[in-house]
């Protein structure tokens, strides 16, 4: 967080100017900030864009409203997050001095050179600010209905039985309803919905990689099985609910992030489960993306990582949840045993 500071200006030998993040944010907003600086311009809120501090193939960068403030997080470099300050100084490689001097010359607030102007009125009226619901910019509704027998044989091929589906809090879903709208889905699609205390994550297990997940509002840092880890020797990570729920068959101190980003991640639930556990075990996928993305994490946190070997890679399988599907729970056991894990 971008710790407090004071700039004081001498005007005509007497008067004295206080530049603050505060004195800025009472003239312009955190969203005006970004949307000055922002190099890719087709960027919205909580969704994830491109990088803007290196060229990339795949978005890996988010801003977003978390705790009332405007933040950004790199997921490609987890030393880049911050509240939009701390985006102007890393993008310009600037002092926090420098930074606000910056963004009062660039909107023209008036605040060091004691001006009156109203220019930046001018600036910020060119778009729209956003409104209170852009915080929560996915509205999901749903319908939910009894499992019907095609659903119920889908997570049996996982080792879930209709206990461990209530006690995960996995629905069958008729319906979902979109920011008020109706979502297309075939009434043939299997389609399951995640809930995570009032937020809701439409899983379609067969729909293409582009659709699979439907756009949802769940915090980035909810974890499922986080009240799993007490007083455990080791604690396993995994990066999926699906994951967590087979794992949890054979290992049951683990719990899980929603996805491999570094974002997932929070001071408190990592501090939670290195305060409960002996050793920490981060499990992503066994692809090239799975296994970059746990050697940045364990670097970051000190975890150690174990993912499914790479011999099953050939055969599509590259998490928990399939090589039970596959090969069974027993080959999980062993592989585990051989780690010494369990």
């Amino acid at each position: 967080m971008v710790g407090v500071f004071i700039f004081k200006a001498m005007i005509k030998g007497r008067k004295r100017i206080n530049l603050t993040p505060d004195s800025i944010l009472d003239k312009i907003s955190e969203y005006d900030i970004y949307k000055m600086y922002m190099p890719h311009q087709n960027w919205k809120i909580n969704t994830v864009t491109y990088s803007p501090f290196r060229n990339e193939k795949n978005p890996s960068f988010i801003i977003g409203y978390r705790g009332g403030a405007l933040n950004f997080i790199d997921f490609g470099d987890s030393s880049r997050k911050g509240g939009c300050f701390n985006f102007v100084m890393m993008l310009f490689n600037v002092s926090l001095n420098d930074a606000l001097l910056m963004i009062d010359r660039d909107f023209d607030l008036g605040i060091v050179s004691g001006s009156s102007t109203r220019n930046y009125e001018r600036i910020i009226s060119d778009y729209a600010q956003p409104t209170a619901t852009s915080k929560r910019e996915y509205f999901i509704q749903v319908k939910t209905r009894k499992f019907t027998h095609e659903e119920l044989a889908y997570w049996n091929g996982y080792y879930q039985d209709i206990d461990d589906l209530r006690a995960n809090n996995v629905y069958s879903i008729d319906t979902v309803y979109l920011n008020k709208q109706k979502f297309p889905i075939k009434d043939t699609e299997l389609r399951f919905g995640y809930l995570y205390e009032g937020h809701w994550k439409i899983y379609r297990p067969f729909a293409d990689k582009k659709n699979k997940w439907m756009p949802n509002n769940v915090p980035i840092t909810m974890m499922d099985g986080l009240d799993d880890i007490r007083d455990c020797d080791v604690a396993f990570i995994n990066k999926s609910k699906k994951d967590y729920m087979v794992m949890k068959k054979v290992f049951p101190c683990c719990c899980a992030v929603q996805n491999e980003g570094m974002g997932c991640f929070s001071e408190e639930n990592v501090e939670y489960i290195k305060e409960n556990s002996e050793r920490q075990i981060l499990s992503f996928d066994s692809d090239e993306t799975g296994v970059k993305n746990s050697q940045l994490i364990t670097d970051k946190f000190g975890f150690e990582y174990c993912n499914v070997p790479r011999l099953y890679l050939d055969e599509g399988i590259k998490d928990w949840a399939d090589l039970a599907r596959i090969h069974g729970l027993k080959t999980i056991e062993k592989y585990l045993t051989q780690r010494e894990l369990i």
